[in-house]
């Protein structure tokens, strides 16, 4: 038989109370203290990051651009004249001088007209002799006629010496002497106007066969034009290279200034090089530069930076100034590095993926010691190519991630593995 205990229903209402006491108790503990922990660390792998150790020393600022190599000379050889491209002598990459001959156009009508300019040439020619045998007959007649008034002009003064002895021997009359005077003085009047003809018909020889010679010379540059531009229907190359391209086709017509070929001399070569607008901003003329043509780097002075800016690009000319590595050719694909200045002692790591000069971002520090890295907050300087300047956030032998962290920006630790 069962014996009832005292106070049994007591006991287990007091039970019931504590117990609940407790789970009221302890469950907004466990809810702060779970509140207060950190998300768990995501785990990475090592192998797929880019850590670097920040230095302290000397950095070089510099920038980096695609490029390619170009000739420094370049001639476009123009048609002089008009014509029809009848032949092709040579076909680009050969090696032409100053006087090879390219192409060969043809003109009929720029033919006939320098066979027609010869022949008036030639009958200009003959019309000055002619005009100079004819005035050299005129002046030997004039001179004749002076001759033959110089001639009676003599006698009739040697009359009238001999008369004037006569006159006063009285053997003539006055009127006889008197005769003979008026005869020498309109024959002296007659011989001076003789002299005064030659002299002038003398100069009127020289301005007719000068106004001659000038139609001679005139028809004889025409002739010479013409020849010229028939000699320049055979196109040469103009100065000593190698035929990069040919820009027409045989049969084809071409106008007078049409471009028929390019000529360049490809052992003087320059590099352009595209640099971003953005860091193109302290390059400056005579910086030195860095070719690299992937057969030979080849040391070089910045000589022309474009005024313009094209698709978000500044156009750079290097100079070369050293020896070409074999293989190097115009438009040669190049990488080109410009040395804009040297740091002597700064703090630097090297560029993270977003790094952008004078900016603030925040990196992963590995902690010394663990195998975790937590986010800090790093302000950057004057940037590299490959390194980066740092003015706060980090110091000496602090080793941070590089890589691009973007997939873990919800955390402030990662876990490296």
């Amino acid at each position: 038989m069962d014996v009832p205990r005292k106070n049994a229903r007591r006991n287990k209402i007091i039970r019931r109370i504590v117990f609940a006491a407790i789970v009221l108790t302890v469950i907004p503990v466990v809810t702060v203290l779970l509140s207060r922990l950190k998300p768990a660390a995501p785990s990475v792998e090592m192998a797929t990051l880019w850590p670097d150790t920040v230095k302290r020393g000397p950095m070089l600022r510099d920038v980096r651009g695609l490029g390619t190599l170009v000739p420094e000379d370049v001639l476009l050889i123009p048609a002089v004249t008009d014509g029809r491209v009848s032949k092709r002598l040579l076909l680009p990459g050969s090696m032409v001088r100053a006087d090879t001959i390219i192409f060969e156009l043809t003109n009929p009508q720029l033919e006939t007209d320098a066979i027609d300019a010869e022949f008036n040439l030639k009958a200009a020619e003959a019309g000055l002799v002619d005009l100079r045998v004819q005035l050299q007959s005129k002046g030997l007649d004039q001179q004749a006629v002076a001759a033959q008034i110089r001639g009676e002009f003599h006698q009739a003064r040697l009359k009238a010496d001999r008369d004037a002895e006569l006159a006063r021997e009285g053997l003539i009359p006055d009127l006889d002497l008197k005769l003979s005077l008026v005869a020498a003085d309109e024959l002296s009047t007659r011989n001076d106007l003789e002299v005064k003809r030659l002299s002038i018909v003398s100069e009127s020889v020289e301005a007719q066969l000068a106004a001659q010679r000038v139609k001679v010379e005139q028809l004889r540059a025409l002739y010479q034009l013409k020849r010229s531009q028939v000699e320049q229907l055979k196109v040469r190359a103009g100065f000593e290279g190698q035929l990069q391209q040919l820009l027409v086709e045989v049969g084809q017509q071409v106008p007078a200034g049409t471009s028929l070929a390019k000529v360049a001399q490809p052992w003087k070569l320059k590099a352009d090089l595209k640099i971003a607008e953005t860091q193109a901003k302290d390059i400056m003329i005579g910086q030195k530069a860095s070719i690299d043509t992937r057969n030979g780097i080849i040391p070089g002075r910045v000589m022309r930076i474009d005024p313009a800016s094209v698709n978000g690009t500044v156009t750079v000319d290097v100079k070369l100034e050293g020896d070409l590595p074999p293989g190097a050719r115009p438009d040669l694909s190049v990488d080109g590095n410009i040395e804009l200045e040297k740091l002597d002692d700064v703090l630097y790591v090297g560029r993270p993926v977003f790094g952008q000069a004078h900016s603030t971002i925040t990196l992963f520090k590995r902690v010394p010691g663990t195998d975790e890295a937590v986010r800090v907050q790093v302000k950057l300087g004057r940037t590299s190519v490959n390194t980066i300047e740092i003015l706060e956030g980090l110091s000496v032998g602090d080793q941070v991630i590089l890589s691009d962290m973007s997939a873990w920006d919800a955390y402030d630790r990662i876990r490296l593995n």
